[in-house]
């Protein structure tokens, strides 16, 4: 089998931020790179789950709502993929800045109920706010 894009790039090469992955079939991948990969520091399991929720709903209730095709976890927990449509680089990073900002007001974990969710137990608002916070914090400086 071919090896996929993703496991083709020096992963000790990578650094937090956001970066651009590449268009196919008119669906841009942006790599939201919480965490530098193989430093030992990666997102906890309950953080990724809670700004997994978090994301996904202010994302899809954003003015590029239409231009949202995903947003979920990396299976190394160090970021997240956001997949989209006719965003450029500039209105990307506008739009996460905007959402970041939002996710910190946030005092319960959206779609969090049993009925909600498939794992209803495995949420931290405290650290996913954290992990926002720091993440905004990044999307600042670019």
């Amino acid at each position: 089998m071919e090896k996929i894009p993703s496991f083709s790039k020096n992963h000790d090469e990578l650094s937090v931020g956001l970066h651009e992955c590449g268009t196919a079939n008119g669906v841009t991948t942006w790599d939201l790179r919480f965490k530098k990969p193989n430093a030992g520091d990666y997102l906890s399991p309950k953080a990724l789950h809670t700004v997994e929720h978090l994301l996904a709903t202010v994302l899809r209730n954003s003015e590029e709502k239409d231009n949202i095709v995903y947003f979920g976890p990396m299976g190394c927990r160090t970021g997240f993929y956001l997949l989209t449509v006719n965003l450029d680089y500039g209105k990307t990073l506008e739009l996460l800045k905007k959402s970041f900002a939002l996710s910190l007001s946030f005092k319960e974990v959206p779609g969090s109920k049993r009925e909600e969710c498939g794992n209803c137990a495995e949420h931290d608002l405290d650290g996913a706010l954290c992990e926002c916070e720091k993440y905004l914090e990044i999307l600042e400086k670019l």
